[in-house]
């Protein structure tokens, strides 16, 4: 069966051209103008933008965390993502404490094979790196995994010292893998922590004062550095604030190959949010915390000009008011204290409109700068490209019908993550998807939900990918 998406205008992350474009068995076929196929299944793009689907690389579907599970699994999660216009992503298997890496990787695909719905792959969350684990690192990559992510906070938890992060980046260096780090000086958090809790300072807000913004930074300094001497390809992840993101800019320019994300989160929600009357400020609880009005123009010019690569969620959703009909326990487990709140906040389906909004509208991005950040940069860095991020002869027909006319205000009324909150409550966007094909197959189309679960495939990526 053939498909002919007629009258539409192309974006990629390069070129912006009216034209038509044939799908057939899940690729595009053909992309020019004036085509016509009496035999295939036609849909008119006329007043549309046709964009490749997006690739969210930081995502927590299925995730147990400090007493609970975040709340979307991989089926709500898949479902949520693909009415917001993500057609793949990439989630964080977690090492089992005292288990080897296949141990987790085995796990994950246990929750994901029979629910996906849409298309998606896998990083590899350490954090019990014995010696035995390391050697087992360079396996990984015939499962087609190929990023390592590593944690510089949560200590007694997660936390691993700079010996055993610059021989985890000596290993990836050699094979190819992708280092990646949560950037955050635990020690300095852990004391700052008990320091405050001696004080009796439990409250939300307090969240953000246990971890400023300078441990960020110095922990993105120090892994920017050993990725200089190594010569592994690094990517810090969910970067916040202009200190950090100082850091990572001398890196790039010493030429080390170093590259960062921020998430959509931290142009919007800032540390007044977290002092919200009441437990209010719980929702926002995340890790690195959000910071100041002043750090989101420094995030927006980063992506902008290349020195942050990817927009992405760090999607970990739990429910405000957990713990009723059936539901898991959520952000009230932190009533007592701060440190016990779940960390996480819902994001994956509203990821693609809010940036177009305020990237596209506001003047702040081009169209094409969009994707780049959205899809391509993603599927490039993550070995994924050319069958993802690009509308490109070959490629998965994971397309986008966007409406840059159509308005939406985002409510949790109306959204499909399962959560019973959403961080953009109230706000108004112009651009959204109304309709979405993966590999050619149309899954959602306006309110209507058209996917499978068990449809989603796993994708096996490629070792060496691009330094961008």
């Amino acid at each position: 069966m053939r498909t002919l998406i007629k009258n539409g205008t192309l974006v990629s992350a390069s070129d912006t051209v009216v034209a038509d474009m044939m799908i057939e068995n899940g690729k595009i076929a053909l992309i020019g103008q004036d085509m016509w196929d009496d035999d295939a299944e036609t849909i008119d793009a006329s007043g549309k933008l046709l964009l490749p689907g997006g690739i969210d690389v930081h995502t927590h579907l299925d995730l147990p965390f400090g007493g609970t599970v975040s709340s979307d699994d991989f089926f709500t999660g898949h479902r949520a993502a693909a009415f917001g216009g993500t057609t793949t992503h990439l989630d964080f298997v977690i090492q089992p404490i005292g288990g080897s890496l296949h141990d987790g990787i085995a796990a994950w695909h246990a929750k994901a094979d029979s629910k996906a719905a849409i298309d998606y792959g896998f990083h590899i969350a350490i954090t019990d790196l014995r010696d035995d684990v390391m050697a087992e690192i360079p396996s990984v990559v015939d499962e087609g995994i190929t990023s390592l992510k590593l944690f510089m906070a949560y200590k007694g938890v997660f936390q691993i010292d700079d010996t055993t992060l610059f021989r985890a980046m000596n290993v990836a260096a050699k094979h190819g893998l992708l280092i990646m780090v949560h950037a955050e000086n635990g020690d300095v958090v852990a004391e700052l922590t008990s320091q405050l809790l001696a004080e009796g300072k439990t409250a939300p807000k307090y969240h953000a004062t246990s971890r400023p913004a300078i441990a960020e930074a110095e922990a993105t300094g120090r892994a920017v550095a050993m990725a200089g001497i190594s010569g592994a390809a690094l990517y810090v992840v969910h970067m916040t604030c202009e200190e950090a993101v100082e850091q990572l800019v001398l890196g790039r320019q010493k030429g080390f190959r170093v590259m960062g994300e921020t998430c959509t989160q931290y142009m919007f929600i800032f540390a007044e949010d977290l002092a919200k009357p009441g437990f209010e400020g719980a929702k926002f609880v995340c890790s690195p915390p959000v910071r100041r009005p002043k750090d989101a123009p420094v995030l927006w010019r980063s992506l902008a000009n290349n020195t942050l690569q990817v927009v992405s969620t760090d999607h970990c959703p739990f429910w405000y008011e957990g713990g009723i009909n059936g539901r898991l326990p959520g952000k009230e487990l932190g009533r007592a204290s701060f440190d016990k709140i779940p960390n996480g906040m819902p994001g994956i389906e509203d990821r693609m409109a809010v940036m177009w909004h305020h990237g596209v509208n506001g003047g702040r991005l081009t169209p094409n700068r969009f994707v780049e950040i959205t899809s391509t940069n993603p599927a490039k860095i993550f070995g994924l490209y050319p069958q993802k991020g690009t509308l490109s002869v070959g490629a998965d027909a994971d397309i986008l019908l966007w409406d840059p006319n159509h308005e939406h205000t985002i409510s949790a009324a109306t959204h499909h993550m399962n959560t019973d909150y959403n961080v953009y409550e109230g706000m108004t966007v112009r651009g959204w998807p109304t309709q979405v094909l993966l590999r050619g197959e149309l899954i959602v189309d306006g309110e209507r939900w058209l996917g499978q679960a068990g449809n989603g495939r796993f994708l096996r990526r490629r070792p060496f990918a691009e330094v961008l």
